[in-house]
């Protein structure tokens, strides 16, 4: 498409929309409008990483739960804490893994199961329902961020040398390493992978330590074994009461889920097989099951690890809110059993993975809203690229961190629900990809996943109302903010590029020759009176000789609720008299402007067109227009020509009469 020219951007401006669509570029749909904002051609394209060190950035988010997940079980579960946790690893490994594995295989771009899931539903119910998905993704992603950095603050304020300096300081603290997040994606993706790899090896080093010699301990101390066990059966009875209770309090344990869904957004980072395309990334899917499989099992054997030696080795009421185990169960034993200098040092650890363990979030949001947001003009153009988009979510998590006051139990029930909504929804996905591919066994296997996931989002949802209500807030934000968005780009030329067929090539240079005239017809029976009837009374309205020749342009409105897309021109004579240039959009004046504007450029010539006045008030035309693509198409196709060409005297002309 012809835009007119802009001025060179200033150097901030360049720096700010360098490497547009970064995060999993090439997958927009409807990019290409030779804007500044795009790309630069030598821009060395993203390569893509192994799959272990993109795992690093996913388990940030992942393994980082280590930090509280075993103070969570204790708190929830209680002596019952190492067989809830078995629980929650027998649906990580029989329903989260092969569920996420299966969406990469559908989903290779990044997208998840959002992308399956919009396919089920068209026009602006697809649309609704893609913003309330985005809305539980960012839910998830933006709690991931504050959460991990208010407990990551906590573990700093409650370390034994820090805690009488730092102890009033935790609010400030946070909003600092949210804001260090955000400077480390500013400097650059690469960057933060390479920091995410040197915290996840530290981190897993020396949580193995702590493991090791926490089951020492156990086995050395004998009496503990028989200790726990002795009060286990004295509460619970028989094994069949543990395994039952165990299950009912196995939704509270649901955050030890969290990180399958980054794991599938950052799949565009995943270096594939040499020479393989986007069409068909079969190494980057390979790879990323790789990934969530490893993650999964890693993960898998700390958390029963843990719960095990934490239940075992630390007193019930240190797990309580007042308790020096409280969200640090593990930094507990370290500084217990191996010393303060160890102990310090697994804290700095601890504080720096959680700190960090918003770049897997970030990561997914950057991935995932501009896919989308964009593509539905419910978002500015700069949307697409990465650094405008790191310092919207810093300042949006600044916002949560200072309304939810840097508490970690206060966000915990929105981070849980944002969770479990997008695994059990990513569950119902595959169910359905399963049954429309014909395969019998996974679609029932998917089935019994997806019930689970739902029962156990309905329990954390009846135990923690809090969770939906702030999702919704988050869902009521990102729709309003994308209807307005999308009511201030309703008059943007959205039309990303036209192609005209044979005939439509020729009527064009024929009717070149002499003066370009144009009448937008809406199509009704199209036989032979209506386009002599249609001819007469624009010649009769606007005065127009009886020798000026027309072509007509008919649009058809496909899916009004699409924003950009390309535009695809057909030629017909109908009636052996009649030239017809037939078109398909979204939307009939962003087309009819971008036909326009493209025979200008082609033929050099202004082209004009000619409409009658559509009954109605303006109001109701407008609504009719942006939520269906018709009403007054006249004054608004003007208005984006208007827009689109700033220079009158290189404008198209519209007629009205």
């Amino acid at each position: 498409m012809a835009t007119t020219e802009h001025p060179p951007p200033s150097r901030l401006r360049a720096w700010m929309l360098e490497g547009l669509s970064d995060m999993g570029k090439g997958q927009g749909s409807g990019q290409g409008q030779g804007r500044e904002e795009q790309q630069p051609e030598s821009e060395p394209e993203h390569k893509g990483q192994p799959w272990y060190r993109v795992m690093c950035l996913t388990g940030v988010d992942y393994f980082s739960t280590l930090g509280y997940q075993p103070g969570i079980a204790a708190l929830a579960a209680g002596l019952l804490s190492p067989i809830a946790t078995i629980v929650l690893v027998i649906v990580t490994l029989a329903g989260a893994l092969p569920v996420y594995r299966r969406v990469a295989e559908e989903s290779p771009h990044g997208q998840g199961s959002i992308a399956m899931l919009e396919r089920l539903l068209t026009f602006w119910k697809g649309k609704l329902f893609v913003l309330t998905l985005l809305g539980f993704a960012a839910t998830d992603f933006l709690i991931t961020i504050t959460l991990s950095a208010a407990d990551a603050s906590t573990h700093l304020v409650e370390n034994p040398h820090l805690n009488s300096a730092l102890h009033d300081k935790q609010m400030l603290i946070t909003l600092i390493l949210v804001a260090l997040l955000g400077a480390v994606f500013l400097k650059g993706f690469l960057e933060a992978i390479g920091v995410a790899v040197a915290l996840v090896g530290a981190y897993l080093v020396l949580n193995v330590v702590v493991v090791a010699v926490g089951l020492y301990h156990v086995v050395t101390e004998g009496h503990v074994v028989t200790d726990w066990s002795n009060a286990l059966t004295a509460e619970h009875g028989n094994v069949f009461v543990m395994i039952g209770v165990a299950l009912i309090v196995f939704p509270k344990l649901a955050l030890g889920l969290s990180g399958f869904e980054t794991g599938v957004a950052v799949m565009p980072h995943v270096k594939g097989d040499p020479g393989e395309t986007e069409e068909e990334p079969k190494g980057r899917i390979r790879d990323t099951k790789k990934l969530l499989t490893t993650a999964a099992v890693i993960m898998s054997c700390f958390l029963i690890a843990t719960s095990f030696i934490t239940t075992l080795l630390i007193p019930e009421k240190e797990f309580e809110s007042s308790g020096q185990a409280n969200g640090r169960a593990l930094a507990f034993l370290a500084h217990e059993y191996l010393g303060g200098a160890f102990g310090t040092v697994y804290d700095v650890s601890t504080i720096a993975i959680l700190w960090f363990a918003g770049a897997s979030a970030m990561a997914g949001l950057l991935n995932l809203m501009p896919r989308y947001l964009p593509r539905y003009g419910m978002a500015p153009h700069w949307a697409r690229a990465v650094r405008p988009m790191i310092i919207v979510f810093t300042l949006v998590a600044f916002l949560v961190t200072w309304i939810f006051d840097a508490d970690v139990d206060a966000q915990g029930g929105a981070y849980a629900t944002g969770v479990l909504v997008l695994i059990s929804s990513a569950a119902i996905a595959v169910t359905i990809a399963a049954r429309e591919a014909g395969q019998r066994n996974w679609f029932i296997g998917f089935a019994v996943i997806s019930a689970v996931f739902l029962y156990t989002t309905v329990v954390n949802v009846i135990e923690r109302p809090d969770g939906v209500k702030i999702g919704a807030c988050f869902i009521a934000g990102i729709i309003l903010v994308s209807l307005l968005s999308r009511l201030a780009r309703a008059f943007e030329l959205r039309v990303t590029d036209v192609t005209m067929d044979d005939m439509a090539e020729r009527f064009v240079r024929d009717i070149a020759s002499r003066k370009i005239r144009f009448i937008a017809n809406e199509p009704d029976r199209r036989d032979k009176a209506e386009y002599r009837d249609k001819i007469e009374q624009i010649r009769a309205d606007n005065d127009v000789p009886d020798q000026e020749d027309f072509v007509f342009v008919e649009v058809t409105v496909t899916d009004p609720s699409e924003f950009e897309a390309g535009l695809t021109v057909r030629g017909e004579v109908l009636h052996s008299r009649y030239r017809v240039l037939t078109l398909e959009s979204s939307s009939i004046p962003n087309a009819l402007a971008a036909l326009l504007l493209h025979v200008r450029d082609t033929t050099g010539c202004i082209p004009h067109i000619y409409f009658e006045w559509t009954e109605g008030t303006p109001f109701a035309n407008f609504l009719r227009f942006f939520l269906f693509g018709q009403g007054e198409v006249a004054p608004v196709t003007r208005e984006v020509l208007r827009e689109a060409e700033p220079d009158r005297e290189r404008r198209p002309r519209v007629h009205t009469g």
